[in-house]
């Protein structure tokens, strides 16, 4: 398996092989590449900037230009078995909203995000008052696309409250793997494996 980043292997290893995927936010494609070459499913991409949509394209991958705030709405219901939002969910203008189109166009969905409530992100503010600056969340608050500051306990919430199924979930310290014991502070970033 090629050099992804966590949170996309977890997604590549647990995708059936021969399914249909659509990645909402599919960046340049890494994913999608990964899943055709390995799992020989049948990939499609979504993403909001031009240049990565023509870098997909570049590599042969299927991808259409799209701001999945909206454009979601024109895929059918149940058109691919997974619907993939990785590091994506924290910029979405209505993430309860974006959670429910993912689940109604796939069977069923992955979400990765960034866990606001992490240990480091916590001592930061109390020790600085500052939003923190982190290698998961690079820029300042004035430039981050990140509107939605979302923890796992959040996203557990959000869940219950619309009856979502959690089949699995992940949850990362930097490129390590660690277990959901106290992930809510532990965690730097979690994948979740969803269904309805």
């Amino acid at each position: 398996m090629s050099a992804l980043r966590p949170d996309l292997a977890v997604i590549a290893r647990h995708v059936e092989p021969g399914t249909r995927v659509l990645d909402v936010g599919c960046g340049e494609g890494e994913l999608m590449a990964e899943l055709q070459a390995t799992k020989q499913v049948d990939a499609r991409g979504m993403e909001i900037d031009p240049q990565a949509v023509a870098q997909c394209v570049a590599r042969g991958l299927s991808a259409v230009q799209g701001d999945a705030n909206r454009d979601l709405a024109d895929y059918p219901d149940n058109a691919f078995d997974y619907a993939v939002l990785s590091q994506t969910l924290q910029t979405a203008e209505r993430p309860d909203l974006m959670l429910e189109e993912l689940l109604r166009i796939g069977r069923r969905a992955f979400v990765s995000f960034p866990n606001f409530a992490h240990w480091r992100m916590r001592a930061h503010l109390l020790l600085r008052g500052r939003m923190p600056v982190t290698r998961h969340l690079p820029v300042s608050w004035y430039e981050t696309q990140n509107i939605h500051h979302v923890t796992v306990t959040d996203f557990r919430a959000l869940l219950a409250s619309r009856q979502v199924r959690i089949e699995r979930c992940w949850f990362f310290s930097g490129d390590r793997e660690i277990g959901p014991r106290g992930a809510n502070w532990r965690a730097e970033y979690a994948v979740f494996l969803l269904r309805r």
